[in-house]
């Protein structure tokens, strides 16, 4: 398959980048970053999603496009009016990407797109309900793309994908600023200690998408392993790991989580034959080997 990537420079664009690679796609990489390319058994087009180098993209001639690039900077992301510029950006992208042989879509959406019911999020049942602009950009430009006369006769797969983690992810994620500060000899407070998550690895994620493209899959779907794990458990994990399990404080009454319990019902996923293969217990042992001073 020939695969045009965008935002396969960030963290999971490039494990989704080498997963395709390793299975032996052609993958040509959208990137305004020149730095970071050390993968020789890429093709690296130079340009954004605002200004796309056409004519590269034209002359690799894609097959399918995993669409990954947004903004998503901790502490910034979430209400950025940037969100607004990529919703844009994304429709001229990716409506233009068919009439040059484009037959397969993959996005990223996010999982907070769903409204937070306490139950796992299915994507049949479970009502949308984004109170972020992060959330309510991806919302729009799913349902925008999906009623796109552009894109009729192409798959296009909305992955919402849950919690990722993992090696090359933002300092300031939960796994590497517990890292951070343990490594240092920091007591940890943690003000949301029972909010449970689905923490899923950036390799399964890669494996995911790949999924969804060699299936020629159409629709929403989740992007988690159907665990959910809490915050205080991920901390005393780490802690462990790192020899300072006296480090973690659980406070007598906790600051209430809007985003409580977010974890997906998987089964639509599990229905292509995928399953997580990096345990929580693995994927937090290579970070902290990849984060450690």
């Amino acid at each position: 398959m020939r695969l045009l990537l965008t935002g396969g420079s960030g963290f999971l664009g490039s494990a989704l980048a080498r997963a395709a690679a390793d299975r032996g796609h052609s993958v040509a990489v959208l990137s305004r970053d020149v730095t970071n390319r050390q993968n020789s058994r890429l093709t690296w087009l130079t340009g954004g999603l605002a200004e796309p180098p056409w004519a590269e993209i034209t002359r690799f001639a894609p097959e399918a496009c995993v669409h990954a690039a947004w903004i998503t900077t901790p502490g910034v992301y979430l209400k950025a009016p940037e969100n607004h510029h990529w919703v844009r950006w994304s429709l001229e992208f990716l409506n233009r990407l068919p009439a040059l042989g484009v037959r397969q879509l993959v996005a990223l959406g996010t999982c907070i797109e769903y409204q937070i019911t306490g139950q796992p999020l299915r994507e049949d049942v479970t009502p949308l309900g984004p109170t972020s602009t992060y959330a309510r950009c991806k919302c729009d430009l799913h349902e925008w793309l999906r009623r796109s006369p552009d894109l009729a006769g192409t798959a296009l797969a909305w992955a919402r994908i849950f919690y990722p983690y993992g090696e090359g992810e933002h300092p300031a994620r939960l796994a590497s600023s517990l890292i951070s500060r343990l490594s240092h000899g920091e007591s940890v407070v943690l003000k949301t200690p029972g909010s449970v998550k689905d923490y899923i690895h950036a390799d399964d994620v890669a494996t995911a998408l790949l999924a969804l493209l060699e299936r020629g899959f159409n629709g929403p779907i989740n992007i988690g392993t159907g665990e959910g794990v809490a915050v205080e458990t991920i901390a005393r994990n780490l802690a462990g790991m790192l020899g300072h399990p006296e480090l973690v404080e659980v406070p007598a009454h906790p600051v209430a989580d809007p985003l409580d319990f977010v974890v997906a019902d998987a089964g639509r996923l599990h229905s292509l034959g995928w399953r997580p293969q990096v345990t929580l217990a693995a994927g937090l042992r290579r970070l902290v080997q990849a984060r450690r001073p």
